[in-house]
């Protein structure tokens, strides 16, 4: 199935125990389409403002399997910016500031060749916006949707609108609870999947994550990660990973969703071996499949 991803493209500013990196590429739709480039060819949809340096994105232009027909360069505009600080334990981090610069103006328009996506992965950003491309499209039949506790704290009604228009939805943990008000973890992961058509992935950081699908729950290990450098992006490789392995399975049934969040559990420990996209740049599909087959090992399915 074609795949579409639309969400933010981020200057990012990190800092962590291991270093820190000024002006990096990130943003939920960049680290997205370049884990699901792996397994699937990829429509990407965003926006930068004019400030964007030139051949910031020479990674995703430079990807065969990226389609950047859907990139819109904003005049007048400025690029969304964001600066975190990771603790040491890096589970936790401080977010020192964030500028949403164009991702607070008019979204995306999706064009009219990507219209036919059959897949679709609406990353982070304003629910409302998140509405607004899935309005563009023309039937998708598998549209996945992330979210965070801002949105949850701030757009609550807006947020439950498009949880009812979506087929699966990805979110960690605390934001599971946070929006269902259940302490218990699978509790709140089965709320949550009340409120989608088909299945939810709720992320656990270095613990794994739970698939809920069917009414039953599913747990998926982490992957032993020693050299943890950066996790900024982690949880939008696991997603892209995850959706592009279904988009090329073309099936959504527990075995396949099993083996896809599998795929993005391996891919987003890669992901976090370095900063920004470094690690992913160095890394082929052959790796990404050894990994594959020693987690496999590890965890005993």
């Amino acid at each position: 199935m074609s795949l579409l991803v639309t969400g933010s493209i981020g200057i990012d500013t990190v800092e962590a125990p291991s270093g820190m990196v000024k002006d990096a590429l990130g943003g939920s739709s960049v680290y997205f389409a370049y884990a699901a480039s792996y397994f699937s060819p990829v429509r990407f949809v965003g926006v930068v403002g004019d400030d964007c340096p030139a051949g910031f994105l020479k990674p995703l232009h430079d990807n065969p399997n990226i389609d950047m027909g859907g990139l819109e360069v904003r005049e007048g505009s400025k690029t969304f910016r964001w600066h975190g600080r990771y603790h040491k334990d890096v589970n936790s981090r401080d977010t020192i500031s964030v500028n949403l610069n164009v991702l607070d103006e008019a979204g995306a328009t999706i064009p009219r060749q990507f219209r036919d996506s059959r897949c679709v992965f609406l990353a982070n950003t304003h629910p409302g916006l998140q509405v607004e491309l899935l309005g563009q499209l023309e039937g998708p039949s598998l549209v996945v949707a992330d979210t965070m506790d801002l949105w949850v704290e701030t757009q609550r009604e807006v947020l439950i609108d498009l949880l009812g228009r979506v087929d699966g939805l990805v979110l960690n943990d605390s934001e599971a609870r946070l929006l269902t008000g259940q302490a218990n973890v699978v509790a709140a992961g089965l709320a949550c999947l009340a409120m989608v058509r088909r299945f939810v992935v709720v992320k656990k950081g270095e613990h794994g994550s739970l698939l809920f699908f069917d009414g039953e729950v599913h747990p998926m290990p982490g992957y032993p990660e020693v050299d943890v450098v950066d996790p900024t992006g982690a949880g939008d490789c696991f997603a892209g990973a995850m959706m592009g392995y279904l988009a090329a399975e073309g099936a959504v049934d527990r075995r396949t969703l099993h083996r896809a969040a599998a795929y993005g559990t391996v891919t987003a420990s890669v992901n976090l071996e370095d900063f920004s996209l470094n690690r992913l740049l160095m890394t082929t599909r052959d790796d990404i499949d050894a990994r594959m087959a020693q987690f496999e090992r590890l965890a005993g399915f």
